[in-house]
């Protein structure tokens, strides 16, 4: 599995690593965000949760031999609790505070309040319902605990156009006369929905499914006012799909069970800007390979597009977003036996693909969340596991529409004395453009703010199945490569690396798509290969023994094919295309 390294430009060595691309709040303990949202001016907001734990106040020389003792001992503030962390357009985290809860809880989604504050849901680890106001300073307004007598779980909580809040969830069949609700559940487990007013005040909360053990996962208010709810439903070995529509009270319009003989797992559901509505889930396979499945359906329940997009790796979809084009932006993960890398996929309005990225290190990587921002930039939050500690940290992240990494703003970005001289991807970006300027200007390259350089001419381009270099790609390259390592070498105290990625088109004729993948997948990798050995071939031997340092050679198959109007474009997809990896 591809993995792209995230390089941790350290600001502190407690709590924060602020790099260009990434903030990692890296605190005891396992942490992690959930939700992610963008504030009124321009900064971004995430929530999840920290550990904290202070020395018990019992006699040190006494043991203790009962965990639960000693969570108790910890408690009123202490061990996991909600945790939302702001940072600005630089990168610079503004705030970085955790709740002081009297039990341990987590927080799974987080809402913007008009007064620039916030509505954070989640749960205890014991079993309640949180539904929490914030100031902008993450001060608590008011903190509310619902739920059942029985075990509650909070899976997300979503805005309303009246400015208030829906809550859903899961909710064990209840058992007793004190619960307002029922005197006994559904089933097993019900999806458990509360609505809030947008002054905090419960409106009402109810229970729905069938008799067997169902869960609430997500929900979405459509055009009308009504709900649309989607969740799971296990019985006799299968795992279907709920799609349940209500009323603004919550009464019940209807219940759709979409039969599986395969497990499945609902993520996230949106409204589409058509009115139509998308569900990104997961099904695994007969071999437990877990693939992405979308389903696009109306508010009567009718489906009208179902993909199942197949990956070579267990893939999932944690969160789906929607651009003005309504092209759909998809975070999550991908995992093999060794790893889990953060997941970016890209959709044309029709759920075709049209290109992924996988980000982290050689441990656990996750995106949870994304939000589209002003600008068509993406906010992400998730979870970051750095190569030398089996603890995770809080990850916030920025992405361009394409699903590069964007860097965050470097006029804005903190740079400590010590790297002064240094210069940020942003002057890198800057400085590229100027040495390429003709190369630009002719339109044989083009070169993003993640500092990748696509060779774009027809003349640079390759033919079908071919990775020889051509005598005009090797005369380009004579021309292009001196200014590029001489670059480098002027910012080796900056440069991690330069990547040189090999691409082809999906083209590939009478092979199936596996094979079809595999061969485009070699053949990429001998396009990169071309082109590295032709420009390490350049080179003196000095320079050459500092570029095997620094040169990474990887080939994509055709999972970045370009593509114009929905439609592959197979000649531009055909490239190889340089990308400078900054410390």
């Amino acid at each position: 599995m591809k993995l792209i390294l995230l390089f941790l430009l350290i600001l502190s060595a407690i709590e924060a690593k602020n790099p260009d691309y990434s903030v990692i709040i890296d605190k005891p303990f396992n942490d992690a965000l959930h939700d992610i949202t963008q504030n009124y001016d321009r900064s971004l907001s995430a929530v999840g949760f920290s550990n904290n734990y202070n020395t018990p106040t019992k006699n040190s020389d006494e043991v203790y031999t009962d965990p639960f003792e000693y969570l108790a001992s910890v408690s009123q503030g202490q061990g996991q609790q909600i945790h939302l962390v702001t940072v600005d357009d630089g990168g610079n985290i503004l705030l970085s505070k955790a709740t002081s809860l009297p039990d341990f809880n987590e927080a799974v989604s987080l809402l913007k309040t008009p007064s620039n504050g916030y509505f954070v849901g989640g749960h205890t680890l014991g079993g309640s319902l949180i539904f929490l106001k914030l100031d902008a300073n993450a001060n608590i307004i008011f903190t509310k605990t619902f739920g059942t007598q029985k075990y509650d779980k909070m899976s997300k909580l979503i805005a309303l156009g009246d400015g208030g809040a829906l809550a859903i969830g899961s909710s064990a069949s209840s058992g007793t006369s004190n619960d307002s609700i029922f005197t006994s559940g559904l089933g097993l487990s019900d999806i458990y929905i509360t609505r809030f007013s947008k002054d905090g005040e419960m409106l009402w909360n109810k229970k729905y499914g069938t008799v067997y053990d169902d869960k609430g996962v997500d929900a979405v208010e459509a055009n009308d006012g009504s709900l649309i709810v989607t969740g799971t439903s296990a019985h006799e070995g299968s795992n279907n799909l709920l799609l349940l529509r209500l009323g603004e009270n919550g009464d019940k319009i209807w219940l759709k069970e979409y039969e599986s003989k395969l497990p499945l797992s609902p993520h996230k559901l949106i409204q589409l800007k058509e009115g139509n509505f998308l569900l990104s889930l997961t099904q695994s396979d007969s071999l437990r390979k877990e693939q992405i499945r979308l389903i696009k359906f109306d508010l009567q329940k009718n489906i009208l597009l179902d993909k199942l997009i197949a990956t070579t790796y267990s893939s999932g979809l944690k969160d789906i977003a929607e651009f003005s084009d309504s092209s759909i932006i998809g975070v999550g993960y991908v995992k093999d036996a060794g790893n889990t890398d953060a997941l970016v996929m890209l959709f044309d309005p029709s759920l075709n693909m049209k290109t992924q990225e996988h980000y982290g290190q050689k441990n656990f990587d996750i995106f949870n969340a994304a939000e589209i921002l002003h600008n068509s930039q993406v906010g992400v939050a998730g979870i970051h596991t750095s190569d030398t500690s089996q603890e995770s940290n809080m990850w916030i992240a920025k992405l361009n529409k394409n699903g590069t990494m964007a860097q965050f703003a470097p006029s804005n970005l903190i740079i400590p004395k010590e790297q002064k001289a240094s210069k940020s991807a942003g002057t890198l970006y800057e400085n590229l453009k100027k040495i390429f300027q003709e190369e630009i200007a002719a339109k044989k390259i083009t070169i993003q703010s993640d500092l990748t350089i696509e060779l774009i001419d027809s003349s640079l381009l390759f033919k079908v199945g071919v990775y020889e270099l051509t005598n005009a790609q090797k005369s380009f390259l004579d021309t292009f490569s001196p200014k590029l390592v001489k670059f480098l070498q002027e910012q080796q105290k900056n440069i991690e690396g330069l990547a040189v990625n090999g691409h082809t088109s999906s083209e590939w004729g009478g092979v199936k798509f596996t094979q079809r993948y595999l061969k485009n997948e070699k053949l990429s990798l001998e396009r990169s290969y071309s082109v590295l050995s032709y420009l390490f071939k350049k080179q003196n031997e000095s320079t050459q023994k500092w570029l095997s340092k620094i040169l990474v050679g990887s080939g994509y198959s055709f999972s970045k094919k370009v593509t114009y109007d929905e439609k592959e474009d197979f000649e531009k997809s055909r490239r190889v295309a340089f990308k400078v990896l900054v410390k």
